[in-house]
């Protein structure tokens, strides 16, 4: 297999404006799966999509206080409340739009830690980023051979999702990606995949959301300085920036038109952590046992760790919550929490959703890792805002140490004549990407995050080496 050098790595990454003001590790191979593991990666993709399909027809039932199942009574006026927490009226009301029924987003992207135990996934991200690096990774590793989405299957694939989805059912539809201020840091991706799409021939422009503007019903670009029609806009910002978005209205207006189709849908429910709460409810066992095909549901009760949302509510004497112990006992009230051991802090709190801190780890506080007086106040946060900004409480699994070839230096810090790659030990989150055309799921390309050992929480930094997928059974 060939490796890939130092200096042929650094000389590919300060070709392109991509990876602007970004560091992390080099390493000569791509990360290797085996055909049994991508295989289990395509089954994934299914269940999360199954999860959406299972999500959706839960929270609309909700929110009319209809019946869940099929021969026996069960309804749950409850789980709507928790999602539509913190969201605004309209927002809501269009989330509920009938004219949304069975629209989800077009790419899903779970977060995987590898574990002693196999995949845990621990968030299920439907707004991500790392399309255009994935891509660009995979077209660099690619004479390595059986590489995730080689011959450029990343951008295929997420441009025939958004075709597909034309109102208008055009050959070669005007696709905008709309980056807001607040997502400014993906820009230079987002801008690199609609120049690969241009030298394709296909219409797709990346846009600031001022570049927007309407023309009577429709919603449009300047393209040369004639309008053009937008047939499909795929928004790369959170629903909770709505607010501070000059075109927002233009947005909604010419969707309800009929006139643009929009992805991901503006639909707050589907972007809520607290899902996996909902899922693990012992309330709603039986709803998800009949609402999800069995092969799914069991892949998802493997994959899901427990979580719980973080409710405070007053209790009879005697009950106790659905929720973590703490001092060995179980909680009568969620300040209890406090009392709790720091073996008993394997558990992680974070923000649910619409919330500039609900992305990026920026909200995460892993117990295990921080003081008492920390975890306290983290506890009290999730306590007090719970009425406005859901938090959610998880187990924490560990990944588990493995070891893959590392160059030395940083990726712009790399100078020539550096030692060789060695063998370094760490820790992987995996993020598989699907792309969602006609009702299934395309596994078009997988990021491998490999951390120090020492990090507890797993995400893009200058200490982590940022790598695609090739398949490797080994004998």
């Amino acid at each position: 297999m060939p490796e890939l050098s130092r200096e042929q790595l650094s000389t590919a990454f300060d070709g392109t404006s991509l990876f602007e003001a970004k560091t992390w590790q080099l390493s000569p191979q791509a990360w290797p799966l085996t055909s049994r593991q991508v295989q289990e990666l395509e089954q994934i993709g299914e269940a999360c999509l199954h999860f959406h399909q299972s999500l959706e027809n839960l929270y609309l039932r909700s929110s009319a206080d209809k019946n869940l199942l099929r021969n026996r009574k069960l309804t749950a006026p409850w789980v709507a409340e928790y999602l539509d927490r913190g969201k605004p009226a309209r927002l809501i009301e269009h989330a509920r739009d009938d004219r949304n029924r069975g629209q989800f987003p077009s790419v899903l992207r779970p977060d995987l830690l590898l574990t002693e135990d196999g995949f845990v996934m621990t968030e299920l991200d439907s707004v991500p980023g790392g399309i255009g690096l994935t891509a660009f990774l995979n077209r660099l590793y690619e004479v390595q051979g059986d590489v995730i989405g080689a011959s450029d299957r990343m951008l295929h694939e997420f441009y025939r999702s958004l075709a597909a989805l034309s109102v208008q059912g055009s050959e070669n539809p005007v696709i905008t990606i709309v980056v807001s201020d607040e997502s400014a840091t993906y820009r230079p991706e987002m801008i690199w995949i609609a120049e690969q799409l241009q030298q394709r021939g296909k219409r797709v422009y990346c846009l600031h959301v001022d570049d927007l503007f309407p023309l009577g019903p429709t919603l449009c670009l300047d393209i040369d300085g004639n309008p053009e029609k937008i047939d499909v806009l795929y928004r790369f910002f959170e629903l909770h920036d709505i607010p501070n978005l000059s075109t927002a209205d233009y947005i909604v207006e010419a969707w309800a038109a009929e006139e643009v189709a929009v992805t991901p849908p503006l639909r707050p429910f589907q972007e809520e952590k607290m899902s996996f709460a909902l899922f693990h409810h012992h309330l709603l066992v039986d709803y998800w046992k009949e609402a999800l095909p069995a092969k799914s549901l069991k892949k998802l009760r493997k994959l899901i760790p427990q979580s719980w949302v973080i409710d405070p509510v007053s209790l009879p004497p005697g009950a106790v919550l659905d929720a973590p112990p703490a001092a060995g006992r179980p909680l009568a009230d969620w300040t209890q929490l406090d009392e709790a051991s720091q073996k008993e802090r394997d558990l992680i709190i974070k923000i649910s959703g619409f919330h500039e801190t609900a992305w990026g780890a920026r909200s995460v506080i892993y117990g295990s890792d921080c003081s008492r007086e920390e975890w306290q106040a983290g506890v009290k946060i999730a306590i007090d805002d719970a009425l406005t900004n859901p938090h959610v409480i998880q187990h924490y699994h560990k990944p588990r140490r493995i070891t893959h070839p590392l160059y030395p230096e940083a990726l712009k810090q790399a100078a020539a004549g550096s030692p060789a790659a060695i063998d370094r030990q760490g820790r992987l989150r995996l993020c598989p990407y699907y792309f969602v055309t006609e009702g299934k799921t395309q596994l078009a390309g997988a990021l491998a995050t490999f951390c120090p050992p020492d990090k507890k929480i797993i995400h893009g930094m200058q200490d982590a080496a940022l790598l695609p997928c090739r398949v490797v059974d080994l004998r």
